[in-house]
């Protein structure tokens, strides 16, 4: 710990990595999505509470559920996607914090407030699927997320079931480079941050 990771390494995970919208036929197994959830599970979150759930669409099946409550302009990059990621939270997270925060009684924090629960929840999910673009992208996987879908929808036919809540979507494969478009600007350090 504490030494950088090399020039390589940042160009992957950042100064070379590039949202998505085209895939190669390439698939993606299901070790490298139990490979990418086991980096991505190491990500902090508050008191460890861990509340990002992650449902991996790659049947035709499944993508043509999830087709309909894509926006028009998601449906032909997502149903050519390998994968496509639901990126959600469990808003009942505090009830794993007795095993994942033992050090505390952590889940008594959120069980009597239901707005400090799913404010934590979305935040801290939020979080963890920030944690699998950069896991993807460390296993060689391209990304493209995106909001423009129908969170109601989503959840009905996929979630309802576990109580989760869907926060956005992320394809994942292996991109096509020759529909790369040229990558649009950044705002300069001066623009976003501020040292006081």
């Amino acid at each position: 710990m504490g030494t950088p990771v090399d020039e390589a390494a940042l160009d992957i995970l950042f100064r070379k990595a590039r949202t998505h919208t085209a895939w190669t036929d390439q698939p993606v197994s299901d070790e490298t999505l139990e490979a990418l959830y086991d980096l991505l599970k190491w990500g902090p979150t508050s008191a460890n509470s861990s509340p990002g759930r992650f449902v991996f669409i790659r049947s035709r099946e499944a993508k043509e559920r999830l087709k309909p409550a894509l926006s028009p302009g998601n449906v032909e990059k997502t149903m050519k996607a390998p994968v496509t990621v639901i990126v959600a939270y469990d808003p009942y997270f505090y009830e794993q914090l007795p095993r994942l925060y033992p050090q505390a009684d952590a889940r008594s924090w959120f069980a009597d407030d239901p707005e400090l629960a799913e404010e934590t929840a979305f935040r801290n999910g939020t979080l963890q699927g920030a944690y699998l673009i950069m896991a993807a992208r460390a296993l060689g996987l391209d990304c493209g997320p995106m909001s423009g879908f129908d969170r109601e929808r989503v959840d009905r036919e996929f979630l309802y079931v576990r109580g989760w809540k869907s926060n956005f979507l992320v394809n994942l494969g292996y991109g096509d480079p020759a529909a790369e478009r040229v990558r649009n600007p950044r705002l300069a350090f001066t623009e976003a941050c501020q040292v006081l």
